[in-house]
């Protein structure tokens, strides 16, 4: 898939989470109140905030797209891996807001919520689970840690939700049988909602982080590249091989080792032709490759000479 399809897909899946979770909060909220639910009014909130998220994942991928410049020679990939941080920071100030109007609910009387709630509830779930699969399954396909993230904040609206559903039935029921504990079910399931969002955003951002820090491929990941570069006949050794993940793209850094009598012409066309197989990755966005002169007593060799 070349660049341009794989950002006008990713935009577009971002910009169907804005309509949605627009459209979610204000049913959420609308039934919420109607329905006298502090669950289903937290569940609205959190909503509300993937709006924001679908929007930084939006904005993010508009960033990624740009070509490399002059202040940014290794491109903009890395814009996505901000964006899914700002949508992990959300998310952890969502999860502080939900767990704080809960257990305020505590301290104020009442009453159990209308039938709405439920069906509003549910109408979410079903929406919800909907969007997670569709955007987790494009962002694995694209490689793009802002939809994966983005899919993943869908996901726990999901279980947000289900939480709201249970505390929902379980408040109107004791309003049902008279058991007047039951009533406190709604703003428990908030209240756990809040908790699971909050878990959510540490390990989003955690991983999230991780990745905008010049993050390099583990060994056996960087297999394949390796078996590349060893196709071409010239290549002695392959002194180093760093893989660096830059968004949804990589950077290789190469040392390799060539005959030393070669002519500096010679061991630049090497180089070329290693660079160009590397890039016949779709993964693989740049390549630095490094030339060494071969000498098996030393290992790696005298001093790296830049030829890329």
């Amino acid at each position: 898939m070349n660049p341009e399809d794989r950002f006008k897909k990713a935009e577009f899946a971002a910009m169907i989470g804005i309509v949605g979770n627009i459209l979610l909060a204000i049913i959420k909220w609308w039934a919420g109140v109607a329905g006298n639910s502090r669950a289903l009014i937290a569940d609205a909130v959190h909503s509300a905030s993937d709006v924001a998220g679908s929007l930084a994942v939006y904005i993010g991928l508009r960033a990624a797209k740009q070509p490399p410049d002059r202040d940014h020679p290794y491109g903009h990939g890395k814009a996505e891996s901000i964006a899914a941080i700002i949508v992990a920071v959300l998310l952890f100030l969502v999860g502080i807001e939900i767990g704080k109007s809960s257990i305020e609910s505590f301290f104020h009387p009442l009453s159990p919520p209308g039938m709405i709630a439920i069906y509003a509830v549910i109408f979410s779930i079903i929406v919800k689970e909907a969007m997670f699969q569709y955007k987790y399954r494009l962002g694995k396909r694209l490689k793009s840690d802002a939809l994966i993230v983005n899919a993943h904040e869908h996901r726990s609206d999901v279980f947000s939700s289900i939480a709201a559903l249970i505390g929902i039935a379980a408040s109107i029921l004791g309003g049902k049988l008279g058991i007047p504990w039951l009533v406190y079910a709604d703003p428990v399931a908030g209240l756990f909602v809040a908790l699971l969002v909050l878990k959510m955003a540490w390990h989003l951002g955690k991983e999230s982080i991780h990745n905008t820090l010049d993050h390099v491929l583990h060994e056996e990941d960087i297999v394949p590249f390796r078996k590349i570069v060893e196709t071409v006949p010239e290549v002695k050794e392959i002194n180093e091989l760093h893989a660096r993940e830059h968004g949804h793209y990589v950077i290789i850094d190469l040392k390799i080792s060539v005959d030393p009598f070669m002519t500096v012409e010679e061991g630049h066309r090497v180089g070329k032709a290693v660079k160009k197989k590397l890039l016949e990755e779709s993964n693989v966005n740049d390549v630095f490759v490094h030339i060494n002169p071969y000498n098996p007593t030393e290992g790696d060799s005298v001093d790296s000479v830049d030829l890329m």
